[in-house]
């Protein structure tokens, strides 16, 4: 018999054993969030209320991980296992558990992120240590592997049988199933085999895409989720960074062919408009590509982590290319390619790219590899050069940059493909779908998983024993075999001065966590709070910062109050107002007054200026309006003064008499600045 205790849970039995271990903070270092408290405690009350398919919903970036190694921890430092579990007894043994996952970036990740527990009771399970030793590892009390690695091998006799077989069925007392929404429990996927394989054992699986028409098959075979947490909550509750999204329409979005242009290989189809889903998959445009990446590259901060989404691996290959011809720094690995052909090499340079002291590579062009499960703190920017047709996987990409980082406000998103329409969708952060009744037991969730394992409709045995087991889908067509490098592609070269005359235009969106589209003053608000009450209106705006100390005040105030010069910088980025005004800054928040350039400004407002001041002062004046063009606002201080006049003067013995003594030089850098802001 078993029941729920506080927080914890404790077997009734003549000798009770509470499993309410405390959790492991790393000296402290780790600190358990609300939410992740909840998903822990619902899944150890579905262990004790006996539930053996346990299901667990969070929001890309909310430490799903962090989330399983807990649960391991309070299993196996309580000694928790399920044959003792089961009858009541004292337990006799530590569990024996198993993380899943359907990539190796995955499963390297979660292994080292277990690195609290014995080393000795950490196993990674790789083709290559079963082959070394000739079995399956079994000396351990954590496993960690990939599907891939379980349905491929050989038994005794040498044949082929998959690997997973050389583990008794019961041997492993609770599985951990990661992402498990990508076909894990797809009744078609012959990953199915391995979790009704080990079906004795508690399996739990982690997703974070709430039910949808895509991954029904993972909501009947694990059930509802017994705990949710949205992407919409993890943003306002301040746990994942939010987003704006710069959306680009460009003269060459579609193509039709003119007899100008070259065609350097394949057969173009005259007459046929060719259209996004079909660029870099049926037709390749060079000059296209490399203006898209020259339109980014002029507009990001190309120190910043970014991550950009291809069409195929060979158009990765073409875009890395592309960036490192446009990018300013000087190292050869500033941009690289990871795609499944990187191998490797290419999850190395991923290891790299992750970690947050690294600079070098900057940037990683990819296809589909890095949608998902890849956790990378620092990405500022994400790049959109392929159609994302999958609610599911523009969730997942969306997610690689709403990780937590410091300093990270916000991330943004480079849309050349339309893609932010996803936002428009019911489906982008609404109600899961109802839970739906079973076709064949009439239940929910599904008890039919519970039935003896299905025969292989090839060789009839269970597990299959197929001496040629299916090869398995390629990674970027979806398709067995492989059809997408087999399709002769159209390649042409634009007529000369054609791309010349490829334009653009972009525009700049903020979105709420709902999906909802917002202004940039309220995305601003959402980040920051609300601007502080230090001035009624814009007129009382433009006396105060057109005086250095009533500026300076104000400044101090907004500080205080969470607006620091760091965060109106932010701001300034945010609404592309990088060569403005601080003072256009908080006019454009408060009163959504277009901000202008600080050359604008000058320029505007020099003629009102000058006409205050004889000629040796306009010269000076005309000096510190170049500093204030260049430099911003901060040239304006009263403490810049000293430094400008020997700038321009070297010293004060050299200040023309006509200029007056250095008190009027003070009066006049003073008295011009209320003039400036008119």
């Amino acid at each position: 018999m078993r029941k729920k205790l506080g927080n914890g849970l404790k077997l009734v039995s003549s000798e009770s054993r509470c499993l309410s271990i405390p959790f492991e903070d790393k000296g402290g270092t780790w600190e358990a969030r609300y939410y992740q408290h909840n998903a822990i405690n619902q899944a150890l009350e579905s262990i004790a209320s006996g539930k053996n398919r346990i299901l667990l919903t969070l929001a890309t970036g909310t430490g799903k991980t962090f989330i399983a190694f807990q649960l391991a921890w309070k299993l196996f430092q309580s000694r928790w296992n399920l044959k003792d579990w089961n009858s009541g007894t004292e337990p006799s043994r530590r569990p024996r558990i198993l993380f899943l996952a359907d990539r190796n970036i995955l499963a390297d990740q979660a292994y080292n992120s277990f690195s609290a527990f014995p080393e000795d009771a950490l196993i990674r399970i790789s083709p290559e240590t079963i082959r070394e030793k000739g079995r399956v590892p079994k000396n351990g009390n954590i496993f960690f592997t990939i599907f891939q690695s379980f349905m491929s091998g050989k038994d005794e006799e040498g044949n082929p049988a998959p690997s997973f077989s050389g583990y008794p069925k019961d041997f492993f007392d609770f599985i951990i199933i990661d992402e498990c929404h990508r076909g894990g429990a797809n009744d078609e996927s012959n990953w199915r085999g391995v979790l009704e394989y080990f079906s004795p054992a508690i399996q739990l699986g982690l997703t974070a895409t709430p039910k949808r028409k895509g991954n029904v098959d993972t909501y009947a075979y694990f059930g509802e989720p017994v705990y949710i947490y949205s992407l919409k909550e993890g943003i306002n509750d301040g746990y994942l960074t939010p987003f704006r999204v710069r959306q680009f329409a460009t003269t060459m979005d579609d193509y039709t062919y003119t007899s100008d242009d070259v065609v350097v290989g394949g057969e173009v189809e005259e007459g046929k408009r060719y259209v996004e889903d079909e660029f870099n998959r049926l037709i390749i445009i060079p000059e296209r590509e490399a203006y898209r990446v020259k339109a980014f590259m002029d507009l990001i901060d190309q120190k910043q982590k970014t991550l950009v989404f291809c069409a195929t691996q060979k158009h990765a290959l073409m875009v890395r290319d592309a960036i490192n011809q446009a990018k300013q720094s000087d190292s050869p690995n500033y941009c690289v390619r990871v795609t499944a052909d990187d191998g490797k090499e290419g999850e190395r340079w991923l290891r790299v790219f992750q970690d947050n002291e690294k600079t070098i590579p900057t940037i990683l062009t990819t296809s589909k590899k890095l949608s998902t499960g890849v956790d990378a703190r620092n990405v500022r920017n994400i790049i959109l050069m392929r159609p994302i047709n999958s609610m599911i996987e523009f969730k997942q990409i969306v997610g690689r940059g709403t990780r937590l980082f410091d300093g990270k406000d916000y991330f943004t998103i480079y849309d050349f493909v339309k893609a932010y329409e996803h936002f428009n969708d019911d489906e982008w952060d609404g109600e899961p779908l109802e839970p739906e009744l079973c076709k064949h037991c009439g239940k929910s969730p599904c008890v039919c998983v519970n039935e003896p394992p299905p025969i292989c409709y090839l060789c009839g045995k269970q597990p299959c024993i197929c001496e040629k087991p299916l090869p398995e889908a390629c990674f970027e067509c979806g398709q067995s075999p492989c059809i997408c490098e087999k399709k002769v592609k159209v390649e042409i070269k634009l007529a000369d001065g054609k791309a010349r005359k490829i334009r653009h235009i972009d525009t700049m969106s903020f979105w709420a966590a709902d999906g909802k589209p917002i202004s940039a003053a309220e995305f601003i608000k959402n980040l920051y709070g609300e601007l502080p009450d230090l001035f009624k209106d814009e007129d009382e705006l433009r006396v105060l910062w057109g005086k250095p100390d009533t500026r300076k005040a104000l400044l101090a105030g907004l500080e205080d109050k969470g607006f620091g010069r760091e965060q109106l910088d932010d701001v300034k980025q945010m609404i592309d107002a990088e060569n403005s005004d601080v003072f256009d800054v908080l006019s454009y928040i408060a009163f959504a007054s277009d901000p202008i350039s600080r050359e604008e400004r000058v320029n505007n407002h020099k003629p009102i200026i000058f006409k205050h001041y004889a000629d040796p002062q306009q010269q000076f004046l005309a000096f510190v309006l170049d500093h204030y063009i260049s430099d911003g606002v901060g040239e304006l201080d009263l403490e810049k003064l000293p430094d400008l006049i020997k700038a321009k003067y070297q010293t004060v013995r050299d200040i023309p008499a006509e200029l007056g003594s250095v008190a009027e030089i003070r009066d006049v850098f003073v008295g011009f600045q209320e003039h400036l802001y008119r």
